[in-house]
């Protein structure tokens, strides 16, 4: 259903995948299956992860794919009652994202441009995309060839759902890109052997010679905690996601609307976008905090 219906990406039904599964043999264990458990299953289920340390925000995500397994069940009446829906949520407070600051984006930026070698046009690209659009980095691995060559100003993306959205691109992401296709060839996989070896054509913008065809969502997380070391930021803050974060936050401090983000996001519900204003409010409580001159004042003495 969630493939076929859904349009589910193939990083969810694996999730989902693993969640069913992790769940389906902690009832085995009590001699209970998953089509005929009740809410208590489910508490203890909860329980035993909160036990083993699984942070709240990840269990709740759990209990989401359960709750819409009972409601698949339910639906198409292979049981007459939903159990999840009598069991809470776990309690989480709002983490706010990770972001680097501009200096920082910066510096990366400029360590990976100071690499004129095909391997770092590469790197330069794939941080200024990542950068410049905000795309999730399985959408950046999966992008095509063609997403690049109808308009150069915009990119086409097919994000979660298999929905396609368009994103703009900055002079500095194509003269990058640009920089980058002119040596994409010397990436693409070789077939046959000897003096007779060829590259074969590939569909993909950033070719490997891995199974997938691309390069993988692993490799561009390794490439990036390596400039960051070689650029000397802290590579524990670098990752594809923080450079969406930094592209959403660094937006919304000169002056982008929530309604523009959202769909450059691809964010199907604004609420998820809001947790950038959160961000914004956080950076400029710190800043009146430290730089402000009453900050500094010691308090009164208000007990007489």
């Amino acid at each position: 259903m969630l493939a076929a219906e859904r349009g589910a990406a193939a990083n969810t039904l694996e999730a989902y995948r693993r969640d069913l599964e992790s769940y389906a043999a902690f009832l085995q264990r009590r001699r209970r299956r998953p089509e005929t458990a009740e809410a208590d299953d489910l508490r203890a289920f909860l329980s035993q992860l909160a036990k083993a340390g699984m942070a709240p925000r990840t269990a709740a995500r759990r209990l989401s794919a359960l709750r819409q397994f009972y409601r698949f069940l339910l639906s198409e009446g292979l049981r007459g009652d939903d159990p999840s829906a009598a069991v809470d949520s776990p309690r989480q407070g709002r983490a706010l994202p990770k972001v680097l600051s501009e200096a920082e984006v910066e510096t990366l930026l400029t360590t990976a441009q100071s690499r004129q070698d095909a391997e770092g046009l590469r790197l330069a690209a794939l941080v200024e995309l990542l950068y410049a659009t905000g795309l999730r980095v399985s959408e950046l691995v999966g992008l095509r060839l063609a997403a690049t060559q109808r308009d150069q100003r915009l990119l086409i993306v097919r994000g979660k759902g298999n929905k396609e959205r368009m994103v703009p691109l900055s002079d500095a992401a194509r003269r990058s890109l640009a920089a980058y296709l002119e040596v994409r060839d010397g990436f693409l996989p070789k077939v046959g052997g000897g003096t007779g070896a060829r590259r074969a054509p590939s569909p993909w913008l950033f070719p490997s010679r891995g199974a997938s065809g691309h390069i993988t969502r692993h490799r561009v997380g390794q490439l990036l905690k390596d400039l960051a070391r070689a650029a000397q930021v802290d590579a524990a803050k670098v990752s594809p996601h923080v450079l969406r974060h930094a592209f959403a936050s660094h937006l919304l401090d000169h002056g982008a609307d929530l309604r523009s983000l959202q769909k450059m996001l691809g964010h199907a519900d604004i609420s998820t976008t809001q947790i950038y204003t959160h961000v914004l409010n956080e950076r400029l409580k710190s800043l009146v905090q430290t730089h402000h001159p009453l900050a500094q004042l010691p308090a009164k003495d208000v007990s007489r």
